[in-house]
């Protein structure tokens, strides 16, 4: 690996000579821009606003542009004579336990390599002594023209170095959480419980980039001349569904996953949530027929339930004419006469019973339609 930087770290009056190297890479492909009607590549050249021509490195500088615009010249000897004491030295300052840096905080990361053999013995030590302590160092460097926080900490036999943020480059989440109260049941949490600890733990050496190896396959059949791969269809979005019901279809789908046998338990569905009012339900009982007949009279009902309505009451009043009579006539028979007499009462009673109940379920379905 090539350094890109060479110093020393500062531990105490210990000095150790060390070069700074990537400790990452970065596998993204990268496209050119080219003109789409000729495939010609486009380019950008340095030009000099004042002369209007091209300009070569050699004579491009640096220079800060001032609020209304002055351009102030600012050249490598200037920077050389700045008062930075960690200008070719990464300054440890403290060491903190590894969980007191906030991991938004971590930026870059490096590998510091032992700057020659008289530099193995103190790096050793500067390695061994964070291990035992279970601790990091936090330091200060300087690279490419400004001062930096860094992290240094052990992994496997090297020390690594990670570029931190300075603690007021770091925003808070203000207006980033809901902003409404949220309620999580215990089942909830239980489930959410369930389907992490279903899904465990993952070798991070597994996992790939799949949108990049689907652009190589894109680039690969382009060059050869043949048709690109199509995307599978995208899941259907902005569905509402049950949270509990998504969440126990995950957990047995990630057991599914891993070869498990999924838990007994009932069948989860997974059904929209209600978005609109819905229909309010029947109550039962005298009170919901009484306000039914009220509405019925409100609304004048059609005239051929009126005129099953005089029926009705006409068959009323004749059965209750006809039981009328039968008593009459029942104190005046003998025993034998009132017992045909009694069993005819009876049957006029059902006929009565039966006019009444065809005319209730007709009054509950004038209300249900009504309701819908």
């Amino acid at each position: 690996m090539r350094s890109i930087w060479n110093g020393a770290i500062s531990f105490g009056l210990v000095s150790i000579p060390i070069k700074l190297v990537n400790a990452t890479e970065s596998h993204s492909v990268s496209f050119r821009q080219i003109h789409t009607e000729d495939g010609g590549r486009i380019r950008y050249r340095k030009v000099c606003e004042l002369e209007d021509r091209e300009v070569s490195g050699a004579e491009i500088g640096k220079g800060y542009e001032d609020a209304d615009g002055t351009i102030i010249p600012i050249s490598d000897e200037d920077l050389s004579h700045l008062p930075i004491p960690t200008a070719r030295t990464i300054e440890i300052v403290a060491f903190v336990p590894a969980d007191r840096i906030d991991p938004l905080q971590m930026d870059a990361a490096y590998y510091l390599a032992a700057g020659g053999a008289p530099a193995a013995k103190p790096y050793t030590l500067l390695r061994e002594a964070l291990k035992r302590n279970n601790k990091v160092a936090i330091a200060k460097y300087a690279l490419r023209g400004r001062e930096r926080l860094g992290m240094l900490r052990v992994v496997g036999d090297a020390i690594a170095m990670h570029g931190l943020l300075w603690p007021d480059e770091v925003r808070a989440p203000e207006g980033v959480a809901p902003d409404v109260d949220v309620t999580v049941r215990d089942k909830e949490l239980d489930l959410a419980d369930a389907l992490m600890d279903t899904l465990g733990e993952v070798e991070l050496e597994d996992l790939h980039d799949e949108y990049r190896e689907a652009l190589e396959e894109v680039i690969a059949a382009k060059a050869a001349g043949e048709t690109p791969p199509e995307a599978p269809e995208p899941a259907a979005g902005g569905k509402v569904l049950d949270l509990m019901a998504a969440l126990e279809k995950s957990v047995r789908a990630a057991r599914e996953s891993r070869g498990e046998e999924p838990a007994p338990a009932e069948e989860a569905e997974v059904r929209p949530l209600a978005r609109g009012r819905t229909t309010p339900k029947e109550t039962g009982g005298k009170k919901s027929t009484a306000t039914a007949a009220k509405k019925t009279a409100a609304k004048k009902t059609t005239p051929p339930r009126k005129s099953t309505a005089k029926t009705s009451a006409a068959k009323t009043t004749a059965a209750k004419t006809t039981s009328k009579s039968t008593a009459t006539t029942a104190k005046t028979t003998p025993k034998s006469k009132a017992k045909t007499t009694k069993t005819a009462s009876k049957a006029s009673t059902a006929s009565t019973a039966k006019t009444t109940a065809k005319k209730t379920p007709a009054r509950k379905t004038a209300s249900r339609k009504r309701s819908a």
